[in-house]
C-alpha cells in the first residue's frame, strides 16, 4: 500500500515539475519581446497570434509599461477579426481601467465603430445604428476637439439615414396592411425625429393620405 502511495507521490510530483518548467520556459521571453511580437503578428495582419502575445504580456508582466498598451492592442485585434463583441468589451474595460488615458477618445471611437460595422439593411433590427449612435454623440460631447469627433459626425449622419430609411420601411408596411393608424403614428414620428431626411418629405404626403383613410373607416 505504502509503494502504491510513494509511486503516486512521485507521478504527480513529476508532471509537476514538468508544468512548472514548462511555465517557466515560456515566461522565459520578456516584456520587449513579447511586445515585438504583437506588434509583428499585428502587423502582418495575423490577429490571434497578436492577441496571444499581447495578452501573455498583459498577464505576466502586468505592471510593465508596455502592459495598458497591450490592452489597447487586443481590443484593436477583435476589432480586425470582426469579433465585435469581443473587441468592444475590451474597449469598455480599457475605460474603465484608464479613464484619464489620453487614448479615450480613439477608445470612444473604436466602441462606436463596432457597432456601426454591424449596420444592416433597413428591414432588419437597428439596435447598431441607435447603439454607433450614442458613442459618437458622447464622443463629441466630451471630446470635441479629438479628431475622432470629426470623423464620428459622418458616421452619425448615415446611422440617421439608417434609422429614417427604416422608420419608412415599417411605416409603409402598416399601409400596405391598411392599419392606417398605426402607419400614421410612424409617419409622424418619422417627420418629428427625421425632418430633414429624405423619407420626411415622402412620409408629409403619406400622412395626409392615412388621415384621409382613417376618416373613411
Amino acid at each position: 500500500m505504502m509503494k502504491k502511495l510513494f509511486l503516486l507521490f512521485a507521478i504527480i510530483l513529476l508532471l509537476s515539475g514538468c508544468a512548472l518548467f514548462e511555465s517557466s520556459h515560456e515566461m522565459e521571453k520578456n516584456a520587449e519581446e513579447l511586445v515585438s511580437e504583437g506588434s509583428s503578428a499585428f502587423v502582418s495582419g495575423n490577429y490571434k497570434d497578436a492577441i496571444k502575445a499581447y495578452t501573455d504580456l498583459k498577464d505576466w508582466y502586468p505592471f510593465s509599461k508596455y502592459a495598458i498598451l497591450a490592452e489597447l492592442k487586443i481590443a484593436d485585434a477583435y476589432y480586425h477579426l470582426k469579433a465585435y463583441d469581443e473587441a468592444i468589451l475590451a474597449y469598455e474595460t480599457f475605460e474603465n481601467m484608464h479613464p484619464k488615458n489620453d487614448a479615450i477618445p480613439y477608445v470612444i471611437y473604436r466602441s462606436g465603430l463596432c457597432w456601426f460595422e454591424q449596420l444592416d439593411t433597413v428591414d432588419r433590427d437597428q439596435t447598431p445604428a441607435k447603439n454607433s449612435i450614442a458613442q459618437f454623440k458622447r464622443l463629441i460631447d466630451q471630446y470635441p476637439e479629438s479628431e475622432y469627433a470629426q470623423q464620428a459626425k459622418g458616421k452619425i449622419q448615415t446611422c440617421l439615414e439608417n434609422l429614417s430609411a427604416h422608420e419608412f420601411y415599417v411605416a409603409n408596411f402598416y399601409f400596405k396592411t391598411k392599419k392606417y393608424e398605426s402607419a400614421l403614428k410612424r409617419y409622424e414620428s418619422l417627420v418629428s425625429n427625421y425632418p430633414n431626411s429624405k423619407e420626411s418629405k415622402e412620409s408629409m404626403n403619406k400622412i395626409l393620405e392615412c388621415r384621409t383613410l382613417i376618416n373613411k373607416i
